[in-house]
């Protein structure tokens, strides 16, 4: 069961010292509380609510994805590894991006562009190895996954904007009712 809802200001007994939370939901915790409230103990979890995008959203990008790589005769994996480096998030752990080095050959780029395990930007660091091989720095970019709906948006404009590059009509792009869903949910515009 999940809620959504407001913590309370906390009360203390004095007596033992124990903190009881006051929780207050914004949906009906009725049933809920009739389920639970014989358990002697039970788990929650607290966070920050961030509002997730829907997956009307990520089946979208999907079938938008699919139809413009065949237009580029590429696959899936590169076309979505390509937008993720155009209009993605680099990832961030600890306050650092996470760098990777790879051999600069075509053939690693293409292992890393057909990748669905992880997501790799290229940058422009290149250097010769102490093997007199050349090597390319790549940074980590976080996976479409884990995108709030501003994210995925921006995700998906970006995919519309590289569909209409290549010539895709509006109509092919997004039929009237998704035109209509993308604008209300992510203030997508056609």
């Amino acid at each position: 069961m999940k809620f959504t809802g407001k913590l309370k200001q906390p009360i203390i007994d004095f007596m033992t010292h124990r903190l009881t939370i006051l929780f207050e939901p914004n949906e009906d915790f009725g049933q809920a509380y009739e389920e639970l409230k014989d358990c002697d103990k039970l788990s929650l979890e607290i966070k920050p609510y961030k509002r997730k995008r829907s997956l009307d959203a990520n089946a979208y990008y999907w079938v938008l994805l699919t139809k413009l790589a065949k237009i580029l005769r590429i696959s899936n994996a590169e076309l979505h590894n390509i937008l993720l480096s155009k209009y993605g998030f680099m990832d961030i752990v600890d306050g650092r991006t996470i760098k990777v080095v790879f051999p600069d050959t075509d053939e690693a780029n293409k292992k890393v562009m057909e990748s669905q395990v992880y997501h790799l930007r290229p940058t422009s660091d290149a250097r010769m190895g102490n093997d007199g091989m050349m090597y390319r720095t790549y940074v980590m970019i976080r996976g479409s996954s884990t995108y709030n709906t501003a994210e995925m948006s921006r995700l998906i404009d970006g995919l519309v904007s590289d569909c209409r590059d290549v010539g895709m009509a509006d109509a092919e792009i997004a039929s009237p009712e998704e035109r209509r869903i993308l604008k209300e949910k992510y203030g997508i515009d056609f």
